[in-house]
């Protein structure tokens, strides 16, 4: 698992292959089980960021309606940085939870100052990291906007086709915005 960790640093980082080998001996690996929740909708936020290895995390919020709502899905090389977006004192606005067996890197907010002090490359690369993640979320949403559901499909189709074999139909309808049964209609159009 850690030399898929690796492989994912090396692509942005300028660290030396000893401080980055260095760097993943230190990383703590946790498994979680399918159903496992990293956090809950009204709980205070974790101090905690991930980074999946294997498995699939899915990202939602119930509305007061009682709707569930999808928003993301994570899966292998994607880092899960939101939950460390939260304001300081406020209850999660959404649930995170393993739709599979996971494999996930845990980073505690608070220790990663640590590091940072430690490898002076670390902090640039998660920067980076994370700004790529900013500009990849940005593009995606403003398609999302703009596209119709059916395209929205194709569009997992082309870019996450894993998806759709791994993930509830209801889950991958409100991720689309649309209805289990528009889901339906749209998938027999297209065969």
């Amino acid at each position: 698992m850690k030399e898929i960790l690796m492989k994912y640093m090396e692509k942005y980082t300028t660290l030396k292959e000893e401080e980055q080998q260095a760097i993943i001996e230190e990383i703590v690996i946790k498994e979680f089980n399918k159903g496992t929740y990293l956090i809950k909708q009204g709980d205070f936020p974790t101090k905690h960021c991930f980074f999946v290895l294997k498995g699939c995390v899915r990202q939602y919020h119930v509305e007061v309606d009682g709707k569930e709502v999808t928003t993301n899905f994570f899966t292998e090389e994607q880092a899960i940085m939101l939950v460390n977006l939260e304001e300081a004192g406020q209850a999660s606005n959404y649930s995170l939870n393993c739709l599979e067996d996971c494999v996930l890197v845990v980073a505690d907010v608070e220790s990663e100052q640590e590091v940072y002090q430690q490898y002076k490359g670390l902090e640039s690369m998660t920067r980076r990291m994370r700004e790529a993640y900013l500009i990849h979320a940005q593009h995606e949403y403003a398609k999302f906007i703009r596209s119709s559901p059916e395209e929205r499909y194709k569009a997992i189709i082309q870019t996450r086709a894993d998806l759709l074999q791994r993930v509830p139909q209801h889950q991958l309808a409100s991720y689309l915005g649309i209805t289990p049964e528009s889901l339906s209609r749209i998938k027999k159009r297209m065969q």
